[in-house]
């Protein structure tokens, strides 16, 4: 294994350009590199763990899917996504390719290769029951059986209790196919139809991250119905990011970021 050189403490994304060249597209996975499928139907939830130089493509199955997401350091938990990290560490207020999500401690958790879509909204936080109920109304699984409506808030409590966190544990989540607008007063509106049926993403795994996500609604979709939409999970091998890889290169704090996870994984 090469000797890892501590990266220039210098500079911003704000101070220097990005990356010039096209941007990284997703491609199609090699069949003998995929390791995991799954479809999670809409206003689902599971948790799993993404292992090391492992990427994660979540795709849309219908138009105006929704991913509320969290993801934790796998070796220590209480290492995990830092919303205000990252946004403010890579001076962004939306995700898309080139950008990672950040640990507490200032790790890489994911890197986003490849995205079709160009914005991810990291703000929105997720929906709650009495969101759901006010919007669509109430319908228990006694009732309704697999119709009855389900929200984010009480999936991510179910997931996180299942590796032993709890609330506290709770953070602000990433929505993956959802984006917001913003208006010239700084509200925040939900904007319709942005992800198509076949939109994806490509996460790579920069450390062993446990990861907890549901397919709820987006807390301001306006849509008049309840109806959350599926995606399909697939999970493949892919080899270590090299020195000049896009997201590493993207800005100097990526640079950081990524040597933090790869010392830490010594």
């Amino acid at each position: 294994m090469p000797l890892l050189v501590p990266p220039a403490p210098t500079g911003t994304s704000f101070t220097t350009p990005r990356p010039t060249g096209p941007i990284p597209q997703p491609a199609p996975i090699p069949a003998d590199r995929l390791l995991h499928e799954e479809t999670i139907p809409g206003g689902s939830a599971v948790s799993f763990t993404v292992r090391r130089h492992t990427t994660l493509r979540l795709t849309a199955l219908e138009a105006g899917a929704n991913v509320s997401f969290l993801c934790f350091n796998r070796a220590e938990p209480i290492d995990r996504y830092n919303m205000a990290d990252t946004l403010k560490g890579q001076h962004t207020a939306r995700l898309t390719t080139g950008f990672m999500l950040y640990s507490d401690m200032a790790r890489a958790l994911f890197s986003i290769t490849g995205d079709t879509l160009d914005w991810h909204d990291p703000l929105g936080g997720h929906d709650t029951a009495a969101h759901v109920s006010k919007k669509w109304g109430t319908k228990n699984y006694q009732t309704a059986r697999n119709d009855w409506h389900r929200n984010s808030h009480d999936h991510f409590l179910i997931e996180l209790a299942k590796h032993g966190l709890n609330a506290r544990d709770l953070v602000p989540n990433v929505n993956f196919f959802s984006k917001l607008a913003t208006s010239p007063s700084g509200e925040l509106s939900y904007v319709p139809d942005h992800s198509k049926a076949g939109d994806h993403l490509d996460l790579r795994a920069e450390l062993d991250v446990l990861v907890i996500l549901t397919t709820c609604h987006h807390p301001l979709d306006p849509r008049p119905a309840y109806g959350p939409s599926p995606i399909l999970l697939q999970l493949h091998s892919t080899p270590p990011p090299p020195p000049d890889d896009y997201c590493r290169t993207y800005s100097p704090e990526n640079a950081r970021a990524l040597y933090n996870s790869e010392v830490f994984s010594l």
